[in-house]
């Protein structure tokens, strides 16, 4: 087995390798400087698993490049199976034909990874579950969920009775409502109405959060705009603590001030991209889920057992 390190999240790649006691692999990755990714593996790994940990995050066409041409490095010099290892994936949010001649980008992507020549993706916490379907290649589909459950319970909320799991909009009922069964309490919903990319109004909120402890539930957040518009109405109608928890924190600087000026006292999330840090970010390893992963991928074992809480 081969752990191959692109620029996106090195540090994850490194934290994977050393949880499975590994030394990643010998390989130079770099820019040209007219843009163009150079990759050069400089060990042997002709029959070997490979595992290429890259997310797709921003800046994400760059990252998605190096990543393909990654690949490609590795498939011409005979490895018997490629995994991209992308916990993140970019694009995801482009999964369906919701206006008049737009493309359906996340099935393109699917498209130029297995074109590429992939194996075999691990992922984690895909925007749209669906997504899986674009692939004509076998695709593990991981959950933070327990990660960050485990977090929540030690060290944010032990009164679980008082506590109301709330989604910051109607398309993340599904998500929110599996924190809710799992810690046993109350879903509740905001209302909201996008008015641009970055900016958003929440006006009304479904169900009761007056002198509860909240914990809004996301897949991922970019700018901040739907959690923390979210959070000043919990506050409005009586919410006492304010928690969030997302999977995919792709903080940018707006984000990190609207967090710095909202009632959310903490973000966790996991580190599946490499900015998922700030003030009030508390930030959870998935480098021991992912290894687990990859050393069943590499074992042909299943990974089912790693879904539970």
């Amino acid at each position: 087995m081969k752990i191959i390190s692109g620029t996106a999240h090195p540090q994850l790649a490194k934290d994977i390798a050393n949880v499975m006691g590994l030394p990643l692999c010998d390989a130079t990755v770099n820019t040209f400087p007219d843009g163009e990714s150079f990759v050069q593996i400089n060990e042997s790994i002709r029959g070997t698993d490979v595992f290429i940990v890259q997310p797709t995050c921003p800046p994400t066409n760059h990252n998605l490049m190096e990543l393909l041409v990654m690949v490609d490095a590795v498939r011409r010099a005979s490895a018997s199976r490629i995994t991209a290892v992308i916990p993140f994936y970019g694009y995801a949010r482009q999964d369906r034909k919701d206006k008049p001649r737009v493309p359906i980008t996340s099935k393109l992507v699917a498209n130029l990874l297995t074109a590429a020549g992939v194996n075999r993706v691990l992922t984690m916490d895909l925007h749209a579950a669906q997504i899986q379907g674009f692939f004509e290649i076998p695709v593990d589909h991981l959950y933070s969920l327990p990660v960050l459950i485990k977090h929540l319970k030690e060290h944010y909320v032990h009164d679980l009775k008082n506590l109301v799991v709330v989604s910051p909009d109607i398309g993340g009922v599904k998500n929110a409502k599996n924190y809710a069964n799992i810690l046993g309490t109350e879903l509740a919903i905001v209302a909201k109405q996008r008015i641009s990319a970055t900016e958003v109004d929440a006006h009304a909120v479904i169900g009761n959060v007056a002198g509860k402890d909240v914990l809004l539930v996301d897949d991922m957040t970019e700018s901040g705009g739907t959690l923390c518009a979210a959070a000043a109405i919990l506050r409005e109608h009586g919410a006492a603590r304010i928690f969030a928890a997302v999977s995919h924190a792709v903080l940018n600087d707006k984000a990190i001030a609207r967090l710095a000026n909202s009632p959310i006292e903490h973000l966790l999330t996991s580190d599946s991209v490499p900015m998922a840090y700030g003030d009030r970010v508390d930030t959870v390893s998935i480098a021991p889920l992912l290894a687990q992963a990859i050393y069943n991928i590499h074992k042909n074992d299943s990974v089912t057992h790693l879904f539970e809480v």
